[in-house]
């Protein structure tokens, strides 16, 4: 038997609203405005351990050390590490608010996963996600590669591969433009990548934002994980939605089994593309909203597609959306039509993501999908499985190491680096993962 696992990331205690994303209306939006670390990981700790109490098998992916001073020092700042936080906090903000960032909370962005019912040599595959198009994340993929390899780290069962060559012809942001679709989650499936751009090629490219993905990383990906080319399709996201805010697929669509909801504009050739999944899956059920109905402004202000789509065993989907998506009538509207009973997403969960929300991260940014075995799920690190206890001392440790508010002016805080080290020193400890930080390395 097969299943699919969410692994979910545990807000850090430096989230903040730096508004670092171009392209990311959100981020850029909230930019300045004082954050509450704290509000923010339980958030999220309430929506994995809904999830786990409706039978759905929940990980934990903890966050990253920051601020990351080591990249500071990269950059000419020099001294303790005080002297190195004070220096860039007078000449750099910008630079120490980056090197802050918490944004490996959004693990959709961690990597790309391919179950071993996909892979040539029958291991769940990982490449770790080079995200080279933002510096704040581009210095997340050797934290990520280390994590990754503690959780998954039988060698007989999981590949964890390092991130792409750091170069604009290969940037790739993970499974944010990632979707495996199959019949059965312990059958083969198709792997479907959505570029943004072909740097050899010529394409029609956004000209407002950047387009993140290249289908070069794309076919990269399906290389190194040793998928047959007959399951997989690539097709490319539509630049104008792009140019609106959809800086990756998973903000205008979103698939599981044979189900994809997407808007009417996510792709270039959107007849083209539900027509090589539907045959190369052999049926495919498409769950479209017309732009008549929902705008993309719409779209990408509620996240009404960055959104989860859970198996509820019955033929039908569960749909977990934010709760903005109340507060945009043409999305609730066509939610309340749309998601009932005898439908292909016949039931809907919201949850309060506030926080995660107001940096540009909704519910499934925040999740890293990894479709296991029984035996591939039992030999992963059991510390990091969602349950009552889990739960219970998580909800702890937040509320014991994060601060309630944290603008960017709390940056320069000597002391702040000192609490994310003492955080983190004890949540590896809770997880079982071992030494995986680079202050735990040193």
């Amino acid at each position: 038997m097969a299943f699919e696992a969410n692994f979910d990331g545990l807000v850090g205690p430096t989230h903040h609203y730096g508004g670092h994303s171009f392209g990311n209306v959100a981020s850029t939006g909230n930019a300045g405005q004082a954050a509450n670390p704290r509000a923010a990981a339980l958030q999220g700790l309430a929506k994995m351990k809904a999830l786990a109490d409706l039978g759905y098998r929940q990980g934990v992916l903890p966050p990253q050390q920051r601020p990351a001073v080591w990249e500071l020092r990269k950059l000419g700042f020099a001294g303790s590490d005080e002297t190195v936080i004070a220096s860039a906090a007078r000449n750099a903000p910008q630079l120490l608010a980056s090197v802050y960032s918490a944004s490996s909370m959004w693990t959709a962005n961690a990597g790309t996963v391919s179950p071993s019912a996909d892979t040539g040599d029958a291991r769940v595959h990982f490449t770790v996600a080079n995200l080279q198009n933002k510096f704040h994340r581009a210095i997340e993929h050797e934290q990520t590669a280390r994590t990754l390899r503690a959780i998954f780290r039988d060698d007989a069962r999981f590949a964890v591969h390092d991130a792409l060559p750091m170069h604009p012809a290969f940037g790739d942001e993970g499974a944010a433009n990632h979707t495996r679709f199959a019949k059965r989650y312990d059958e083969p499936g198709v792997a479907f990548f959505v570029y943004g751009r072909q740097h050899w090629g010529g394409q029609t490219e956004p000209q407002k934002y950047p387009a993140r993905q290249t289908l070069e990383a794309s076919q990269a990906v399906a290389r190194l994980h040793g998928l047959s080319d007959a399951h997989v399709v690539y097709a490319q996201q539509n630049p104008a939605v792009i140019d609106a805010g959809v800086f990756h697929n998973d903000v205008i669509a979103v698939g599981n089994l044979d189900v994809l909801f997407c808007h009417e504009q996510a792709f270039l050739d959107r007849h083209a593309t539900y027509r090589a999944l539907d045959a190369s899956l052999g049926g495919l059920r498409v769950v479209e909203v017309p732009l008549s109905e929902v705008s993309v402004a719409d779209a990408v202000k509620s996240y009404l597609f960055n959104s989860q789509l859970l198996d509820r065993g019955d033929g039908s989907m569960r749909l977990v959306v934010p709760e903005e998506c109340r507060n945009h009538a043409a999305v609730w509207r066509w939610l309340q039509a749309h998601v009932q009973p005898g439908a292909a997403i016949s039931e809907l969960l919201v949850f309060d993501l506030k926080q995660s929300m107001q940096n540009g991260g909704g519910p499934a940014c925040l999740r890293l999908r990894v479709a296991l075995t029984d035996a591939e799920a039992a030999a992963v690190v059991p510390g990091v499985w969602m349950n009552e206890r889990l739960f219970a001392m998580l909800g702890t440790w937040v509320e014991k190491h994060y601060r309630d508010r944290l603008a960017e002016a709390d940056l320069a805080d000597p002391q702040l680096p000192r609490e994310v080290q003492t955080a983190l020193d004890e949540l590896t400890a809770l997880l079982g993962l071992g030494s995986i930080y680079p202050f735990q390395l040193n």
